[in-house]
């Protein structure tokens, strides 16, 4: 048996799925949150059945503690069978192309990359270094999101800034979401029993947080999202692109940087636009005539569309186009409207089959027999794939 442990840490949450890598197969997860508070709670899943503990955990090592305590009183992980942990780290900056085993120098460099993503990356950090004190006999992994796109061009990744100040300051295009990316382009690509090695695939990354991704090869060409995740396709709350001579209008009428900060991260994209960004409301209200909803679905659309049409001249064309995630999973209407009228394009979905894609537990061809360019619903997993690159980085 060889088991690997994914966790996430965020700053006051840990996500965790524990992998037997025989199958490979999902053997339980869980979720503990609100830690430092009061009110904290441990979800774990096991065999289709929650365990649910209630009670206050101080902090990330009592997080970890009790979901150690979870595993025990449900389904021990037998003695030996733990042979790594694989954390998920939001930006590596341009430091990790690849998945590293952890050690001083990565948790250094871990650190460095703070100021790039200050609400993620010491969370990560601080889970990383207490889950090794608490499993010092096995190997770490740290998995970047950012990772996957280093494989992008000049081109791609460099701003029309002036170029001593974007290397100082390490302003640059990064990208997220590259697990995600990486596992449903490979996912795709195999499914359609295509040559990884020149597959053309365009991925549409639609949950609350958005993005997409041109990739050639098994490499990511081109993404969305920027040096933050900010950039890109509207999102449930955020903004996605947006000129940024309209920030320095918004400073000089009297908002300050941390305004700003809640006005693009929190208070922008669909919820900005319409009030709710749960796009299943926004759907209802759009049917029951709701024009300010309506149009939020228009620009929520239209953003997607001019990505993929961009990514299409970027690749000369595609084999396949990729929704997944939240949205991209379970919303036939998004996917329709993405598609619609692309048939000179090679693109065109029966919508009958469309229709009837909801979260579906395998890869779906939604296109037409005639359309030339295959259109799939494939399901993420993320820590999946953070398991299958934590196997590979010790192995």
């Amino acid at each position: 048996m060889s088991q690997i442990l994914v966790l996430n840490c965020g700053s006051s949450s840990i996500k965790y799925e524990l992998f037997d890598m025989t199958g490979p197969v999902s053997v339980a997860s869980g979720l503990v949150e609100r830690i430092g508070e009061e009110d904290s709670r441990v979800t774990h899943h096991v065999d289709g059945v929650s365990h649910v503990v209630d009670g206050p955990l101080a902090d990330h090592r009592a997080g970890l503690a009790a979901m150690n305590e979870a595993f025990t009183t449900t389904r021990p992980i037998p003695d030996g069978a733990l042979v790594a942990v694989g954390h998920r780290v939001v930006h590596g900056g341009d430091r990790f192309a690849a998945p590293a085993l952890i050690d001083d120098v990565v948790l250094e460099a871990i650190r460095d990359c703070i100021p790039l993503a200050p609400l993620h990356n010491p969370a990560n950090l601080l889970g990383i270094e207490v889950a090794m004190q608490a499993n010092p006999d096995i190997p770490h992994v740290a998995v970047f999101d950012t990772a996957f796109h280093q494989t992008m061009s000049q081109a791609a990744y460099r701003y029309a800034i002036d170029r001593d100040t974007a290397d100082e300051h390490r302003v640059r295009k990064y990208g997220f979401h590259g697990t995600s990316h990486a596992f449903v382009s490979r996912t795709a690509a195999a499914h359609l029993g295509l040559d990884e090695r020149s597959a053309r695939i365009i991925t549409l990354h639609l949950g609350n947080g958005a993005s997409a991704c041109a990739v050639r090869g098994g490499r990511s060409v081109d993404t969305s999202m920027g040096l933050t995740p900010l950039a890109g396709l509207v999102m449930g709350t955020r903004s996605g692109d947006i000129d940024p001579g309209a920030m320095i209008h918004l400073l000089r009428m009297g908002m300050s940087v941390d305004d700003l900060d809640t006005l693009l991260n929190r208070s922008s994209g669909l919820k900005g636009l319409c009030g709710d960004n749960d796009l299943r409301e926004v759907h209802r209200r759009a049917a029951a005539g709701d024009e300010v909803a309506r149009s939020a679905l228009d620009v929520y659309v239209h953003r997607i569309r001019a990505y993929l049409g961009a990514y299409l001249v970027e690749l000369g064309g595609a084999d396949a186009v990729v929704f997944t995630a939240g949205v991209g999973e379970n919303d036939p209407q998004v996917r329709a409207a993405v598609c619609a009228g692309l048939q000179s394009l090679g693109i065109e979905i029966d919508e009958t089959v469309n229709s009837g894609v909801r979260g579906p537990l395998g890869p779906v061809d939604v296109a037409t027999p005639d359309s030339r360019v295959r259109v799939l619903v494939v399901p993420t997993d993320e820590e999946l794939e953070i398991a299958t690159s934590t196997l590979a980085t010790i192995n």
